[in-house]
């Protein structure tokens, strides 16, 4: 699939000024509803995951267009207009929203598997301490599946009962912990176009890899240096994950990987490659 029709030298394409808008929309939306009705978008439209009871089929699109923050948005929309104005141009209206949209989405995919591989161990040993609650269990609970910012509270439940080993209100309070725990990293989603975004970068760095790039506005880099410096940084995060650290750094991986095998299967060839 090599035929696509190139714009020329458009600084606003179609496809990137409106979903620029689109993403505009959806911002300014977010804070209307919640200031002006109490009503949280956010709720209906980011991504959660799928064994959570707020998730919705929809959301694998929707949560491509809400954002947490002005500098969340102004930094995804800066890098769709720079990076996506060029690509767009290059590689026609048409394959670039399928590019964008294919990268977002199987971005969030494969997140959602890695959430899985890390929610579902804590699903099965939170439903056997719900069955066999002990001391030693929910040390283990405590050890094994409860993130850094969590503990304090785990561990003064943990306190009250070493302290009086034959309390009920201690077992039951353990049980109420690490149900709401579970709740928590049920109730996790994740929001913003950063996912295809990453796609973008990818894109334009196997395209355009000599371009250079102003990190900073100050210091130039290559195109394809950038995009190998943010993978590795991005994977060394994910793997790591840091306490407090709420970037979905697998979604922004998984739009790369997503990126790559698009330009593959579509057999897209750089510029100077006709």
């Amino acid at each position: 699939m090599r035929e696509f029709r190139p714009l020329g030298n458009t600084l606003f394409p179609p496809v990137v000024k409106n979903l620029l808008i689109i993403n505009g929309i959806f911002f300014l939306a977010t804070y209307v509803f919640q200031n002006s009705m109490g009503f949280d978008l956010t709720e209906h439209l980011a991504l959660f995951y799928f064994a959570s009871p707020k998730f919705r089929i929809w959301q694998l699109i929707t949560h491509l267009f809400m954002h947490g923050s002005v500098g969340h948005i102004f930094s995804n929309m800066f890098a769709l207009w720079m990076f996506g104005s060029i690509l767009e141009n290059f590689m026609g209206s048409k394959k670039f929203l399928n590019y964008y949209l294919l990268s977002g989405i199987g971005a969030s995919i494969l997140y959602m598997g890695v959430l899985f591989l890390q929610i579902n161990p804590i699903q099965k040993h939170a439903e056997m301490y719900d069955a066999q609650p002990s001391i030693s269990q929910f040390e283990s609970f405590i050890q094994n599946d409860v993130s850094e910012g969590y503990r304090p509270d785990f561990n003064r439940v943990l306190t009250l009962w070493q302290q009086n080993p034959n309390s009920t209100e201690a077992v039951g309070a353990s049980k109420n912990i690490v149900k709401e725990y579970l709740n928590i990293r049920l109730d996790s989603s994740v929001l913003g176009a950063s996912g295809a975004v990453f796609g973008l970068l990818l894109a334009f760095g196997m395209f355009f890899p000599n371009t250079l790039i102003y990190i900073y506005f100050f210091i130039p880099m290559k195109a394809k240096y950038l995009v190998i410096l943010y993978g590795l940084f991005e994977l060394y995060n994910g793997v790591a994950n840091n306490p407090g650290d709420n970037v979905a750094h697998f979604a922004h991986l998984g739009g790369m990987l997503i990126g790559f095998i698009l330009i593959k299967v579509w057999d897209i060839k750089r510029p100077s490659q006709y």
